[in-house]
């Protein structure tokens, strides 16, 4: 079964593709051809991955799963949430990203936070919506040199080691992304 990843980020592509089994083909929108920047204009993480799911069945007809996670603090409001990639602007940077954060957060008692995934799969012409969510806290400083985003930043809860140095192995079995995927993947089985 080939199934589109509606993604260009390939360390995000490669954290799914370890997950996936091998009677599944997973492709990227380089690999269909597609380097539209999809627009995310919904208020949601789950109306911003059903956009990108509906753009490539639409203009591909293709069986697609197009995820969108973003990473709630609690003593922000839930910033940077819905705007996590583009937090300190359009050019995406996840340092100057973490930066911003981390400056909000200075000598902020309480830095709870949880990531959030929602992913939204087009199907045999029907949507499905899976979650995953993984609590944790924003550390006072960057620390490993795995992962990508917030990862140098985000502790997951039980946890004494951030996402970019905890073995990919690890972070693909308790992140947000992890569990939403494994949600998908227990649905096409």
């Amino acid at each position: 079964m080939k199934l589109v990843f509606a993604t260009h980020n390939k360390n995000k592509l490669d954290e799914v593709k370890a997950l996936v089994p091998s009677h599944i083909e997973l492709v990227s929108l380089t690999d269909i051809g597609c380097f539209d920047e999809i627009p995310e204009t919904g208020s949601t993480l789950e109306e911003n991955a059903q956009l990108k799911a509906d753009y490539v069945t639409e203009n591909y007809g293709l069986p697609c799963f197009a995820d969108d996670t973003g990473l709630l603090v609690d003593a922000l409001n839930g910033e940077p949430g819905v705007f996590s990639a583009r937090y300190a602007g359009e050019g995406k940077n996840a340092d100057d990203n973490m930066n911003k954060l981390l400056t909000k957060l200075k000598d902020h008692p309480n830095r709870s936070a949880h990531f959030k995934t929602a992913i939204a799969l087009n199907l045999n012409e029907k949507k499905y919506m899976f979650e995953g969510i993984v609590e944790g806290h924003i550390t006072s400083q960057k620390t490993g040199g795995g992962g990508f985003g917030y990862d140098p930043i985000f502790q997951p809860k039980g946890y004494k080691k951030t996402f970019a140095e905890i073995p990919l192995e690890t972070k693909n079995r308790i992140s947000h992304r992890g569990l939403a995927i494994q949600k998908l993947l227990d649905f096409l089985r």
